[in-house]
């Protein structure tokens, strides 16, 4: 089992980084191997069974980086390749000069030698990891501006849909950057990696949130993809069912909202897991687990 850790901003002294764990005994859970990361440490990975794509801060560099992990032997990871955008590293002589609030990788998702990476504002970035030891850009796309919202997760579909190669994209709403537009969904053409183009978007009406100081858009889909249904959460919208089936036209076909955690006034629905039996595990960014069944 695998553990990011991610020190709050006013915990100076917490040490950040990725653990990982035994869990052949699962009433008591054996920590095996820490691996240390700088700055506020790890902020989200992915897991294949043998590597770990993980994005931590590094020192020399400003921001989180993209990192391969190898796992062969889970009580020794290796680090096995790493990229970042250039200007990050600072400790090489690089200077940054790109437009957004803040170029730092969110997290990189793996389907077969590729790297669908989402980089904050950024934008996204496809790697190819053909040789992991030196992971190479194949392309990179940024509305981070003119679009003000983050984008925070890039999630290829499996198989092709319309006989195109399709990339979920979801931007993270972040109110405190502008009142609108809220953040989104967007539907990436990849079928031509080199050139990635946007072909559709699924928004909510800004008045659809319960309040006006609350979180309201787009966050984190369900990276387990079982169907043309995708199961994306929306912060104080909850969870929402979009189809995809037809990517020119992404359409809700439902939703549920929970109540909100105890003491919070406003549910901050955050992640979602979707289990092979079709349970959705769906987590609150402050208080609350809603374990829920789709029919859809």
């Amino acid at each position: 089992m695998l553990v990011n850790y991610e020190r709050y901003k006013s915990n100076k002294e917490a040490q950040g980084g990725l653990k990982i764990f035994d869990i052949s005994n699962k009433a008591k859970p054996r920590e095996i191997a820490f691996f240390k990361a700088g700055g506020r440490g790890v902020h989200r990975f992915t897991f294949d069974g043998r590597y770990a794509y993980i994005s931590p801060c590094i020192e020399g560099y400003v921001g989180n980086i993209a990192m391969i992990l190898d796992l062969k032997d889970p009580a020794r990871p290796q680090e096995a390749g790493r990229w970042w955008m250039p200007g990050q590293w600072i400790g090489g002589g690089e200077t940054p000069a790109w437009e957004g609030t803040a170029h730092r990788c969110h997290h990189p998702i793996r389907r077969g030698n590729r790297l669908y990476v989402s980089y904050w504002h950024g934008g996204f970035v496809i790697l190819d990891i053909s040789d992991m030891s030196k992971p190479k850009l194949v392309s990179h796309l940024d509305w981070s501006p003119p679009y003000p919202a983050p984008t925070h997760t890039t999630l290829p579909m499996p198989w092709k849909i319309m006989e195109r190669d399709i990339m979920v994209v979801t931007d993270e709403e972040a109110q405190k950057l502008t009142p609108k537009p809220l953040a989104f969904l967007w539907i990436v053409d990849i079928t031509e990696e080199t050139r990635p183009i946007p072909i559709s978007t699924f928004m909510l009406p800004d008045d659809s949130a319960p309040g006006p100081d609350d979180r309201f858009g787009a966050h984190q889909p369900a990276e387990q993809v079982r169907s043309a249904t995708l199961y994306v959460t929306w912060f104080s919208g909850g969870l929402r069912a979009i189809d995809i089936s037809n990517p020119y036209l992404p359409t809700e076909v439902g939703f549920y909202v929970p109540f909100p955690g105890r003491g919070q006034k406003t549910v901050q629905s955050n992640d979602v897991y979707h289990r092979e039996d079709g349970l959705l595990f769906l987590i609150d960014r402050f208080d609350g687990l809603e374990i829920l069944e789709s029919q859809l």
